[in-house]
């Protein structure tokens, strides 16, 4: 079986697009609410990749029943991502984005988006390696 990376890595060079957009431009809450929405999907599309890995290609059985953290873990175990414990908070920053109304929220998702981009990178790089 294939999985097919591409969807990561157009997501993460848009987040990485607006982190210097919005690194270029006078803040505004438009720029970091770009950003922000970018970190959701590309969180997402990482989580669910990680997933599938760990799934398909590892032959982890049960994936579905794991809990996040413990997908996490497993990544970590695996090699694919580096300290769980920030995909733990970039988890519950995610899950953050439906308060975006709170401003205090919004800039505690927006630190998180922030640190975000490196990590994912580090995914998509091990994923590539192994996926050749």
């Amino acid at each position: 079986m294939t999985i097919n990376i591409t969807s990561l890595k157009r997501a993460l060079d848009t987040l990485e697009e607006a982190y210097r957009e919005h690194a270029t431009q006078p803040a505004s809450l438009l720029m970091r609410d770009g950003v922000i929405q970018r970190f959701e999907y590309t969180y997402e599309l990482s989580w669910k990749l990680l997933k599938r890995y760990l799934e398909e290609i590892q032959g982890l059985s049960d994936v579905d029943a794991l809990g996040r953290k413990e997908l996490f873990r497993h990544g970590h175990e695996s090699g694919l991502i580096g300290d769980p414990l920030r995909w733990f908070g970039y988890h519950q920053a995610h899950n953050l984005t439906s308060h975006m109304y709170a401003e205090g929220i919004a800039q505690q998702v927006y630190t998180a988006a922030r640190a975000f981009g490196a990590d994912a990178a580090q995914l998509l790089r091990a994923l590539e390696s192994r996926l050749k």
